[in-house]
């Protein structure tokens, strides 16, 4: 029996060549999108998932409020926090730490290497994340100090096939300090929220990692809870914590009790995050990667299930549209014996062998697709058909799925028909079948539409971010990274720059606008203790770091090398003038901070710097001060020249002239703003794509309907044209119902995506209006679409022969 249905579905298939290619080709684009976008969001669900602990561990990070500072929202805690809390709740079953420690030298031999990361780690980190050790014991490989284990990679670089255990490396940044490689792991899987770490080294090397201070933290920390362990129990409980712990150490530090402190409007606190949010759900500062969204999740998953909505929806519409032509073989069957449950079998056959030939047509497209795709989401995503078995297995459940949703209503339908009825010529699709069919079209452009308005407002969201007003000026602006590595030659360096007529200004500094950045949050009271405490960021600077980015002052003066007194000089911006209440005389006021070590220093203020952004435009700008400070991290060259290819390579050639240990690596200021903005980028750009194919798809279906519809008018259209009818008449007569179609999916979308648009800006700090011209270019780009595609076949029919149509009748 199943092999007759098969014989008779090829059969219909390839009668009706036409409207088969259409539905296959536009399911064939609707599955491959989907494929791609669930590739997308099965990696971005996958991350730490890896760790057989995963639902076991949640990391400790540290929150608050300061009063006129913002939030403080870092994923690093102070060094005793792990033991602490492992000792005083029973709960924590066991706790661990890392400290990451950039991109320093490494030498072996007579080689020098670093440009891979290093991370401090305690002894049972091996233990506690899913990092198999290829050589070497996890339980005893960092337990010594000065203990060392290496990625497979960065074994084959430093010491080629040799075995990796028990060689020394020196550690430069370090005091040279000697480490034994006591293990090697493979490499640290992509899909966590871990830098790819080369090198883990002991923490019980790091002196930092014994310190007993709560008033500076740099350490992620991880602890063990039991299975099925509600964190938020724990999460209630840290508070105690604060008080015991940081309050005694913020009276010493500051002159207030926690009491007063929180009295003053401020408020600190630790809380707790599951490994397995930590990459979608979190927004954190000093972060060790750039986490992703959840939003972009729910986004593009919802995008997958509309767009295979859509060519599911043209399946159906196509076939419910040419039921006329299957009418008569339907009554037949019927008269002959045929039960309805034989013909809706019969359907179904023809509906998954279709889909089958549309899921091949997906799997290469989406296979042809993906280079493109992970070149635009930085990624590398892959149908893994020989590493993974489910992966065969689930894209046959998919097509099942597929094929049954979308030829499920049409065989119902189909094999419903009255065999008296059809036989004697009476079938009509009915005022019921009509109206299904304009819903389903009618659904299809609220989602382009929909797509096309988000796609709108994300660009102009991105437009309005790149050519804001940012209070500094980051065109050709050239960053020098890690130009610590000239040591006592970066000030010989910089004063050979400025002597090159093509740089403007250059200064030495950490601290940068845009981009990977030092971070230093600095708690200050203003004017001798005589107002409450508020929490600033701080950046060191030297004399040129101003006037290189462009920023101005508003009020006083830059650093000056005339002035000695400047060590102690301070600049604010002008949020931080507000905060403080200061506005008149600001320049008579000062600052005072106390170290952990309870010394006081006071600043004095000499300016006010127009307010920049220094973070993301997601946030408003917060107070900031400025103070001198020898920081060579970067060297900041400001250029005046259209040769800046040239002044590269003269930067690249005296480079090399103090050091040869580390390449000369730089960027522009304007990437890295860019870079801060990517995944918006991303965002806006696999969005216009994806409602591009949308439309594509849909009109698919719209060509199809209303080559129909013009079949279905043959003989009307030949009387009307016999009666004198204009090509224009029968073009409006044919497209005026589709037209009317797509305006009412464009009052249903509207409203509909003003609010989740809306919704999307009110992350950004700084945003857009939403704009009544936006809908209108969405309206009118969709009519202008849906007119060219039903007007196409249309007017076709409208210039055709009547008599030949007549005749036929």
């Amino acid at each position: 029996m199943f092999k007759n249905y098969f014989k008779i579905a090829v059969r219909n298939l390839w009668r009706h060549k036409s409207f088969s290619s259409i539905n296959i080709f536009g399911l064939a684009l609707g599955i491959a999108t989907c494929l791609l976008i669930m590739l997308y969001v099965q990696n971005e669900l996958s991350y730490d998932r890896f760790n057989k602990k995963a639902d076991q561990i949640v990391r400790v990070v540290f929150k608050g409020k300061m009063n006129g500072g913002g939030e403080i929202r870092e994923a690093t805690v102070m060094p005793p926090v792990a033991q602490t809390f492992k000792k005083d709740f029973p709960e924590v079953l066991d706790a661990t730490r890392l400290r990451s420690y950039g991109t320093p030298r490494i030498t072996f031999g007579d080689k020098t290497f670093r440009e891979d990361p290093i991370a401090f780690v305690d002894s049972n980190f091996l233990n506690i994340f899913t990092l198999p050790l290829l050589k070497g014991d996890a339980n005893t490989a960092l337990v010594q100090p000065n203990t060392v284990v290496i990625s497979k990679a960065v074994a084959k670089k430093y010491f080629g096939n040799e075995n990796p255990i028990g060689k020394v490396i020196l550690f430069k940044d370090n005091n040279n300090a000697a480490l034994t490689v006591t293990g090697m792991f493979n490499e640290i899987p992509v899909n966590s929220h871990f830098e790819q770490f080369g090198l883990l080294v002991s923490m019980a090397t790091l002196p930092e990692a014994k310190e007993d201070t709560w008033m500076a933290s740099n350490f992620f920390t991880y602890l063990i809870l039991p299975k099925a362990y509600d964190y938020r129990k724990l999460e209630a409980k840290m508070q105690q914590e604060v008080d015991k712990y940081i309050g005694p150490q913020l009276q010493k530090a500051m002159g207030v009790s926690i009491t007063q402190f929180r009295q003053s409007g401020n408020d600190i606190r630790f809380e707790l995050q599951p490994l397995t949010s930590i990459h979608l759900h979190s927004d954190l500062t000093a972060d060790m990667q750039p986490s992703g969204d959840i939003e972009y999740v729910y986004i593009f998953s919802v995008v997958a299930v509309f767009m295979l909505l859509i060519a599911c929806i043209n399946f159906m519409n196509l076939s419910t549209a040419g039921a006329s032509k299957r009418a008569k073989e339907v009554g037949i069957r019927k008269v002959m014996g045929s039960i309805k449950s034989q013909l809706v079998r019969q359907f179904m056959v023809e509906s998954l062998l279709l889909t089958a030939v549309a899921m091949i047509f997906a799997i290469l497209l989406m296979q042809a697709a993906l280079p493109y795709f992970n070149q635009l989401t930085h990624l590398n995503l892959s149908l893994q058909f020989t590493s993974n078995p489910y992966i065969i297995p689930a894209l046959i459940l998919f097509g099942l799925i597929t094929g049954i949703l979308a030829g499920s209503y049409p065989a119902f339908f189909l094999s419903s028909f009255n065999p008296i009825t059809v036989l004697k010529g009476k079938f009509t699709s009915g005022k019921k079948n009509i109206g299904l069919r304009s819903a389903l079209v009618v659904f299809q452009f609220f989602i382009s539409i929909s797509l096309i308005i988000g796609t709108v407002v994300v660009y102009q969201q991105l437009s309005y971010i790149q050519h804001k007003k940012l209070g500094y000026d980051k065109s050709q602006v050239i960053v020098v990274q890690d130009s610590y590595w000239l040591g006592n030659n970066t000030e010989a360096f910089k004063q050979q720059l400025l002597q090159d007529p093509r740089v403007m200004y250059a200064s030495t500094s950490g601290y940068l606008p845009a981009g990977p950045s030092y971070k230093n949050n600095f708690l200050v009271y203003a004017d001798n203790y005589s107002t409450q405490l508020v929490n600033t960021l701080r950046y060191m600077v030297d004399y040129q770091y101003i006037p290189a980015l462009g920023m101005q002052m508003v009020a006083g003066r830059n650093f000056s090398k005339e002035y000695s007194a400047d060590s102690t000089a301070i600049i604010i911006n002008e949020a931080a003038a507000r905060v403080l209440g200061w506005r008149d005389d600001v320049l008579k006021h000062t600052l005072s901070r106390t170290n952990n070590d309870g010394k006081t220093t006071t600043y004095h203020v000499i300016g006010i710097v127009k307010d920049f952004h220094f973070k993301s435009l997601h946030e408003l700008i917060t107070p900031l001060v400025m103070t001198l400070g020898d920081d060579n991290a970067n060297i900041i060259v400001k250029a005046k020249t259209k040769d800046l290819a040239g002044l590269l390579n003269t930067m690249k050639r005296k480079w090399n002239e103090f050091t040869t240990e580390s390449p000369f690596t730089y960027s522009f200021l304007d990437d890295r703003f860019n870079k801060t903005y990517q995944a918006e980028q991303n965002t806006g750009l696999i969005l216009g794509i994806f409602a591009g194919l949308t439309i594509f798809v849909a009109c698919l279906g719209l060509f199809a309907l209303a080559t129909f519809s013009a079949e279905q008018r043959t003989k009307e259209i030949g009387i009307r044209k016999v009666l004198g009818a204009g090509v224009s008449g029968i073009v409006t007569l044919l497209s005026r119902d589709f037209l009317k179609l797509v305006v009412i999916a464009f009052v249903i979308a509207a409203p509909i995506v003003w609010l989740v648009m809306n919704k999307w800006l009110q992350d950004f700090a700084y945003r857009i209006q939403i704009s009544w011209w936006m809908f209108l270019i969405a309206a009118i780009a969709v009519l202008l679409i849906a007119l060219f595609t039903v007007g196409f076949r249309a007017i076709k029919a409208a210039i055709a022969n009547p008599v030949k149509s007549l005749r036929m009748e």
